[in-house]
C-alpha cells in the first residue's frame, strides 16, 4: 500500500493536551511536509430541544454562535502565538466523536491528532471520551497525546503485535512512520498468563518459543534499528504501558482490530493503553488495517 501524511487534522477542545497534540502534529507535518488543519467542534444542544419553546431554542443557537465566533478567534490566535500556519481554520457544530472522523474524512486527511481529555476512573472503565469515539468513527490512523508530553521527537517506536492476520498491515505502517522518521522499531510480543499457575521452565519455554515466531517472520532491509520482544504481564495493556514506560518510548503505534463485542464490553486494547500511558499513541482503525 502507498502510505502518505500530507493533511493533517488537528482536533481541539482547547484543553492542555490538545496542545500537545498540536505540538505533536506540527512535528509530524515538518516530517512527513504535511499541512494541519485545524478544527474545534462546538456541542449542538438545540435538537434536545426542538419541542420545546421556541424563545429557548433561539437562545441556544444565538450561544451556539457566538461560541464558533469565539472559537474562529481562539484558533487563529494559536496559529499567531505558535507561529504554526494552519491550511484551514474550521469550526463546527455537533457531536465531536462523530463530527471530526466525518471531516477528516471530507477534509481528505490522512491522520487525526487529539488529546486524551482527562477521564475518571469510571471513564476509564466505560471509555466514554472524545477521543475513544474518535477511534471508533474514524476510517484513518489517529494520534492520541497525553498532556504530559512536552518533547515531540520521536526516535523510538513500541509495535505491540498478537500475530493476528492484520498484523501486517499494521507492521508495514509501522515500517512506513519509522522510515520518514529515522526511528528504531520494537516489536512487541505481551505474553497474558492472567492468573495461571506455570512453572519457571514452562513460562520460560513458552516466552522463547514466541521470541522465535516473532524473529522468524518476514523482515526486510532498514535504515534504522528493529528489535523483537517478548514480555510476560497480566494482560496485553498492562504490559505495553509498563514496558513503554520503563523504556521510555517516544511513541506506541498499534491498531483497534477487536470484534464488535469486545469493544462493547471491554473496551479495546489499544484504548486501554490510551488511557494509562502517557506516551502518545498513533492508533490504526480497524478498517484501515483490512485495505
Amino acid at each position: 500500500m502507498n502510505y502518505q501524511i500530507k493533511n493533517i487534522l488537528w482536533a481541539t477542545d482547547f484543553s492542555s493536551e490538545a496542545q500537545m497534540a498540536l505540538i505533536q502534529a506540527d512535528y509530524l507535518a515538518k516530517k512527513f511536509g504535511a499541512s494541519i488543519k485545524a478544527l474545534h467542534v462546538v456541542p449542538d444542544f438545540a435538537p434536545a430541544l426542538y419541542e420545546t419553546r421556541g424563545v429557548v431554542v433561539a437562545e441556544l443557537v444565538e450561544r451556539q454562535e457566538e461560541s464558533q465566533m469565539i472559537a474562529q478567534k481562539k484558533l487563529k490566535k494559536i496559529s499567531e502565538k505558535t507561529g504554526i500556519k494552519f491550511s484551514k481554520i474550521m469550526v463546527e457544530v455537533g457531536s465531536a466523536g462523530r463530527k471530526i472522523p466525518e471531516v477528516a474524512e471530507k477534509e481528505k486527511c490522512q491522520l487525526i491528532a487529539i488529546g486524551r481529555k482527562g477521564m475518571s476512573a469510571l471513564e476509564k472503565i466505560l471509555m466514554g471520551s472524545v477521543a475513544s469515539k474518535v477511534l471508533r468513527h474514524s476510517r484513518i490512523p489517529v494520534l492520541v497525546t497525553p498532556k504530559k508530553r512536552k518533547n515531540p521527537e520521536i526516535k523510538n517506536i513500541l509495535v505491540p503485535t498478537d500475530f493476528s492476520e492484520n498484523e501486517e498491515k499494521e507492521r508495514d505502517y509501522a515500517w512506513f512512520v519509522a522510515s520518514k522518521l529515522k526511528a528504531d522499531l520494537t516489536l512487541i510480543y505481551i505474553l497474558e498468563l492472567y492468573d495461571f499457575k506455570f512453572s519457571p521452565d514452562q513460562v520460560k519455554k513458552i516466552m522463547d518459543e514466541a521470541l522465535e515466531r516473532l524473529k522468524n517472520r518476514k523482515r526486510r532491509k532498514a535504515e534504522f534499528q528493529v528489535k523483537e520482544v517478548v514480555v510476560r504481564d497480566l494482560n496485553a495493556a498492562a504490559g505495553i504501558v509498563t514496558y513503554a514506560a520503563k523504556e521510555r518510548f517516544d511513541l506506541i503505534l498499534m491498531s483497534t482490530c477487536v470484534s464488535p463485542v469486545e469493544r462493547f464490553f471491554l473496551g479495546s486494547t489499544t484504548e486501554k493503553v490510551i488511557s494509562y500511558t502517557n506516551v502518545p499513541v498513533l492508533a490504526l482503525p480497524a478498517v484501515y488495517c483490512k485495505k
